[in-house]
This record gives structure tokens, C-alpha cells and sequence, in this order.
């Protein structure tokens, strides 16, 4: 009786089985293949846009990529492209807001396009260091990698990288031998630095974040647009990426006089300085005016809420991958991807306090159009 019964069940329910797994079956390469009226191959070589094809053949391919949503596989594309279906990310710090909105931005554009993505931190600059996270990332045989080159673990990374790999980068000092995808910072920081210069101070005193070079874009453009306008250049205050940092600048700079507006390399910075000055009995922005740089998520929610310059990670690292993917399938040259940040006027910034020096006549207007 077991063995009939056994043979009956599965008799009544393989067809259900299979008719159910042919329901669901994703589009192949051969479908896509055959509405589009091509050959596998040719589909192939449309995908990883090693070979030409037609303009027409590959607008069939597409179109019936879209007509049955066909993903490539990743193991095919692998044997077909000779890379893996893996790309790398590498940089200095995947905590802070600005790293880790971008890496999202990679993420997500990478998983759409089938990819995997893997990630290592460089910890420092040291040389052994640098090589550690380079082989790491080598050893998942990648098909490219993006370059967070937002500090100097990233330009050393980026150094080490062997000749050959699909390379592109994010933001830094432009890389003319890798595609790189880049925030017009100096010139959002030139118009926060105006937009305070107009509110009447006589100058404004810049907090620096941590650079590569001995200035970045935020404070070129601080100073550039100090120069423009006739203003005072203070020297440059340093502070390390964290905010206790910024907040020991906020007790030491309280009772100075001859500061009224600050200028601040990110958001962190800035929430840090204005803590520091509440400390020491200050307000902000009726004390001292405050800017920040980033638009972190909880700039809008502080109080008083931060005037900031907003960039959006996530968009450049859509940029920034699909540069790579452009590198990977050996079709694009080396291109520069830009895009302007915005200046978020918030309630952190107001004329100078009473009794301060400020400006005779205020700057004209402009800041935020300047960007």
C-alpha cells in the first residue's frame, strides 16, 4: 500500500510542481534572445559591450530586456566578461555620515545592475596598512573598484591600486587617470561664506576638517570668496573628524571678540562648535553665526536648526558606479562627473551681535545663486 500511495502523490503533484516553477521561471539570455530575433551570443556582447554590435541589434536587445525585465545573470556574465560579478569599495571610514551615505549610493546602483559589493576600511595611512585592505579587496577578484577619496587612507588606497583594475573615484582633487564623480565643494563653501558675509560680518573664520592636501575644496572656496569680497582672512582653525574636537574650539573661542561667524568643514563639526559655545553660556546664532557643510539627517532637528551646505551622497554614488560600470565594460573613457551642492538656510545664522564689527556694506547678494 506505501509504494502506490507514494507513486500516486507523486504523480498528482509533480505536474502542479512544474507548472507552478515554469510560472515563476525569471527570463534567460536565450529568451531575451529570441524576442529580440538575435543570437545568445550577440545578447552577450550587447551586455558586456566588449565587441560592437549595431545600433539596431542592440536596441532590440534592450527593448526586450525591458519588455520581459531580464536581470543578467551573474555567474554567465562573469564567464562571458572574464571578471567577477563582485565590485569593491574601499575607504577610510564607513561610520560618518558623508561615507556612509555614499557607499549606499554604490550599493544600491551596484545590486540593480546585479552586482555584489564588498567593503573594506583602510584604517591609516601606513603603508602596510594600505597594502593589507588593497589585497583584501584583490582577493574577492573583483571586476572594479570605487575609491572613497575623501581622506588620506583613500588617496593612498587609491596610489596602491594596481594598474589595469576599473577604477572610479569619489570626490578629492580630480584624477585625470580614473573616471571620478566629484560636489563642486569650493564653490557651495564659497556661497555659505558669502551668504554670512552678506548677513553683515566683517569676516568669517573657517573650522577645517582633516585633508589630503593642505586645502580642500571647502576651504579654498571659504578663502576665495573672502579674497573676492575685500574680507579679512583669519588663519585656519583645525579640528580632527570628531566633534569633541570642534566642541573644545567652541570653549576656547567663546569669549573672543573678534569672532562672530564660523564656517565649518562638515556638520559634525559645527553641532560640536555651537555645544561648545552653549557650554561656555553662548547662543547661536544671536553670539556667533554658525554653517555647516553636509546636511547630516539631524541638522534639520537641532536646535536651533543648522544652516548647511546639503550634498547628496547617495546621487554621487550612484554617479560613481555607474562610471565604474562604464570602466568595466571598457567602453568609456576617463570621465568627470560633477554636481552642485545646495545651501540649506536654516536658523543658525543672523547678523552680527551687538557691539560686534561688522561689515559697513554688506556684501550684495547672491550666495545662494552662486552655487
Amino acid at each position: 500500500m506505501v509504494a502506490p500511495q507514494y507513486q500516486l502523490n507523486n504523480q498528482e503533484t509533480e505536474p502542479k510542481l512544474m507548472s507552478i516553477h515554469s510560472e515563476v521561471r525569471p527570463p534567460s539570455i536565450g529568451d531575451v534572445a529570441r524576442v529580440a530575433g538575435v543570437s545568445v551570443p550577440t545578447v552577450s556582447r550587447v551586455l558586456t559591450g566588449k565587441q560592437r554590435v549595431s545600433s539596431e541589434k542592440t536596441k532590440r536587445v534592450h527593448d526586450a530586456i525591458a519588455q520581459l525585465g531580464y536581470r543578467p545573470n551573474s555567474a554567465a556574465r562573469a564567464l562571458v566578461s572574464g571578471r567577477g560579478s563582485i565590485v569593491g569599495v574601499i575607504a577610510g571610514n564607513t561610520s560618518r555620515y558623508g561615507y556612509a551615505s555614499a557607499i549606499q549610493g554604490v550599493e544600491e546602483a551596484a545590486r540593480a545592475a546585479g552586482y555584489t559589493v564588498v567593503i573594506t576600511v583602510v584604517e591609516s595611512t601606513e603603508e602596510a596598512e594600505v597594502q593589507r585592505a588593497v589585497d583584501l579587496l584583490l582577493g574577492q577578484q573583483v571586476a572594479g573598484i570605487v575609491v572613497l577619496k575623501f581622506d588620506p587612507a583613500g588617496v593612498a588606497a587609491l596610489n596602491a591600486l594596481p594598474v589595469g583594475i576599473p577604477v572610479a573615484v569619489m570626490s578629492g582633487t580630480r584624477e585625470a587617470r580614473h573616471s571620478q564623480a566629484v560636489f563642486e565643494e569650493a564653490k557651495a563653501a564659497a556661497a555659505a561664506t558669502r551668504y554670512l558675509l552678506d548677513l553683515g560680518h566683517e569676516t568669517v573664520h573657517h573650522v577645517a576638517i582633516p585633508s589630503s592636501r593642505r586645502e580642500d575644496g571647502r576651504t579654498q572656496g571659504w578663502r576665495k570668496a573672502l579674497k573676492d569680497a575685500g574680507a579679512r582672512v583669519p588663519p585656519v582653525m583645525r579640528a580632527t573628524w570628531e566633534p569633541a574636537s570642534a566642541h573644545t574650539l567652541g570653549l576656547a573661542i567663546a569669549n573672543r571678540e573678534d569672532i562672530t561667524a564660523l564656517f565649518c568643514g562638515n556638520d559634525d563639526l559645527a553641532i560640536g562648535l555651537i555645544s561648545g559655545l552653549a557650554t561656555q553660556g553662548k547662543v547661536v546664532p544671536r553670539d556667533f553665526s554658525v554653517v555647516g557643510f553636509d546636511d547630516h539627517p539631524l541638522a534639520r532637528f537641532w536646535l536651533p536648526p543648522l544652516t548647511t551646505v546639503s550634498q547628496d551622497f547617495v546621487r554621487l554614488g550612484h554617479d560613481a558606479f555607474s562610471l565604474l560600470e562604464q570602466k568595466i565594460a571598457g567602453t568609456a573613457a576617463n570621465k568627470l562627473e560633477r554636481r552642485l551642492p545646495e545651501l540649506i538656510i536654516r536658523q543658525t545664522a543672523a547678523a552680527p551681535r551687538t557691539g560686534a564689527h561688522g561689515r559697513v556694506e554688506p556684501h550684495s547678494s547672491g550666495a545662494i545663486a552662486g552655487i
